[in-house]
């Protein structure tokens, strides 16, 4: 689960679907070619968040998942509000589809890129794993993108 307090508000999601991305050998990834200041936290120790603007429009949130230095991420793709539903529906606008693609995640959680380059749990941001049955999960290619889009790296939730 990840959740964010802003402004005394809090709202929290159940995580169902991430997507890896495997750094300077994973063309898809923002840092393939080269170091930038837009991916600048992607270089940076695990637990780092690297959030950026798709298409100019939407926040995307993604965590740091390897050594400093070794840019590999995972990119949150969607969730369900499970706390926090009227704050997420104020962020969103709308009652549904609150969490269920990752600039709607970021949306819903308040997520903007003033949180890039920081720590889960040290700001706005805290993940935890909750106390469950293990879910069944599926193992699909990437989507959305047009590089190594074959990759199996993609994780959905489908039960638990």
């Amino acid at each position: 689960m990840i959740s964010t307090a802003i402004d005394g508000e809090t709202v929290s999601v159940r995580l169902n679907e991430v997507e890896a991305y495997g750094g300077r050998d994973d063309p898809a990834s923002h840092a393939f070619r080269s170091r930038t200041q837009r991916n600048r936290p992607m270089f940076g120790p695990p637990g780092m968040l690297y959030v950026y603007r798709s298409y100019g429009i939407h926040w995307c949130m993604n965590f740091v998942t390897g050594a400093e230095g070794e840019p590999q991420a995972v990119l949150l793709r969607g969730g369900e509000v499970v706390a926090g539903v009227g704050t997420a529906v104020q962020r969103r606008g709308r009652p549904d589809h609150l969490a269920d693609g990752p600039g709607r995640l970021a949306q819903a959680l308040g997520v903007t890129g003033a949180a890039s380059g920081s720590m889960l749990g040290e700001g706005l941001v805290r993940i935890e794993r909750l106390a469950a049955s293990v879910p069944t999960h599926e193992v699909t290619p990437r989507i959305g993108i047009s590089a190594a889009a074959d990759r199996p790296w993609r994780f959905v939730l489908r039960n638990g």
